[in-house]
């Protein structure tokens, strides 16, 4: 039982250092090109990646966006 509560715990604890670290990139990041914030925004299930690539395009809206926020049709110049 111990051992559930602790191994709970751990996947507690990374959900809550992913998820903050992937909220910081979307949320108060300089640049919509770093690259582990592209990288856990990509993983995202679809409507929180949805959600994030909306706050990067609200913020950077004239830059190319990053991997994941981009167009499924195109040349990778635009937003979804």
């Amino acid at each position: 039982m111990k051992f559930l509560i602790i191994a709970g715990g751990m996947v507690l604890a990374a959900a809550v250092t992913v998820g903050g670290a992937w909220y910081s990139y979307v949320t108060n990041t300089k640049t919509p090109y770093q690259e582990v914030g592209i990288e856990l925004n990509s993983r995202m299930p679809g409507p929180i990646n949805q959600w994030g690539c909306d706050r990067l395009r609200q913020t950077f809206g004239k830059s190319l966006p990053p991997y994941g926020c981009q167009a499924p049709q195109g040349d990778g110049r635009q937003w979804r």
